[in-house]
């Protein structure tokens, strides 16, 4: 047993400096748009705005407003209405009698073989005519600038792809917490820096803002190709990278915003939908995932009650470097340093998370997204 804990320390410690290290670096790599791209710059190429929307009533008009302000020239908005029950047709209708140019499509039925929003955004693109598509969210706010910019910035960069990730907003000490442990174990398990290298077979791709080429949409073969994927936007990118074309994640604060849940039960239902689609329905690692968060970041804790000497010097250490990588990842993205020493417990709520959509997913036998059900057989045989 002291063999095991001595080991386990010291494995522990030199994990976690690598990572200190690779994620340092990486999270260093991604740009800001903002930065990237001068505040007067004016790309000549079109865009079509494809939003998906599902009984968003509560969140679709801000949304669509920030898009109709919108400075890029050549612009045109596309709203699909996929069997919405809420009044979001009513609000949909009212804003095109103010916006004539804002264009909506109704979905009334539901094809089989699609998931919902994977079908809207198809939808939406079969009667877009922009040279990029960008399918974003009902309930993303955008500055004036964002979407120009972002055009200006896959023109300079030669880019076929560019996800922009949003800030975040989350009501809540503990919710504001778990938002930077989320976003370290998105940067430890997807590495999305390293998108933009062609050599590379990472992917990434942001719910947000994926902005795409028409092109490279139809050479990788559409939404068609992901039809049934709850995990649709890093699949969107992913399609895009094999097919060849060129990607990269930027970060868009000051550019784009979104308040992703309102509450811990609402982030835990909503993350039931996609998380173990995003390990590929892997058992072994939606285990195994979970155990090595465990081991890497709340034993430390647990270590100090049953070591002593040196083993117990290094599990001191292993604290630290635990919440250093915490820190360093989180604070850049809107957490405060208050939260820090809450990252051993949202680690525990991460494991949950991952450990609840897996049970969840595998006794219903599948997901339930925006009240339609969908079985595990056919989400697994959309393979990726």
């Amino acid at each position: 047993m002291e063999l095991l804990l001595q080991s386990l320390a010291i494995v522990t410690a030199v994990v976690l400096v690598a990572s200190l290290v690779v994620l340092g670096r990486g999270n260093r790599a991604i740009r800001f748009l903002v930065d990237a791209v001068g505040p007067d710059v004016r790309p000549h190429a079109t865009v079509s705005i494809i939003v998906a929307a599902r009984n968003e009533a509560d969140t679709i008009e801000p949304a669509l407003r920030s898009l109709l302000a919108q400075d890029h020239p050549g612009l045109d908005i596309i709203v699909v209405n996929d069997r919405s029950t809420d009044a979001t047709g009513d609000v949909l209708a009212r804003l095109q009698r103010e916006f004539p140019a804002l264009k909506t499509v109704t979905v009334t039925t539901l094809p089989p073989g699609w998931l919902g929003k994977n079908h809207a955004h198809w939808v939406g693109a079969q009667a877009a005519t922009g040279d990029f598509l960008l399918f974003t969210d009902a309930d993303i706010i955008m500055h004036p600038s964002a979407v120009r910019r972002a055009v200006a910035f896959a023109l300079a960069e030669g880019l076929d792809h560019v996800a922009v990730g949003p800030e975040v907003h989350l009501p809540g000490f503990w919710l504001t917490a778990f938002l930077g442990t989320f976003t370290m174990c998105f940067s430890m398990f997807v590495r999305p820096w390293r998108a933009r290298d062609p050599r590379s077979t990472v992917f990434v791709g942001i719910g947000a803002f994926n902005l795409v080429r028409r092109t490279a949409y139809e050479r990788a073969g559409t939404h068609a190709a992901i039809r049934m994927r709850p995990d649709d936007d890093m699949k969107l990118g992913k399609i895009i990278k094999l097919a060849g074309g060129r990607q990269e994640l930027v970060a868009g604060k000051g550019l784009l915003a979104v308040t992703w849940y309102h509450s811990l039960r609402e982030l835990i239902r909503g993350l039931e939908k996609n998380t173990f689609a995003g390990m590929d329905y892997n058992l072994a690692l939606a285990v195994a995932g979970p155990l090595t968060l465990f081991l890497l970041f709340v034993w430390p804790y647990l270590a100090l009650l049953v070591t002593d000497g040196w083993v117990w010097q290094v599990n001191l250490l292993n604290v630290g470097l635990g919440l250093a990588l915490y820190a360093d990842n989180s604070l850049r993205y809107g957490v405060r340093w208050q939260h820090v020493p809450l990252f051993p417990l949202t680690i525990l709520l991460m494991m949950f998370i991952v450990w609840n959509a897996t049970l969840r997913t595998l006794l219903r036998g599948g997901i339930t997204w925006r009240g339609t059900y969908y079985s595990l057989a056919e989400l697994k045989a959309n393979r990726v």
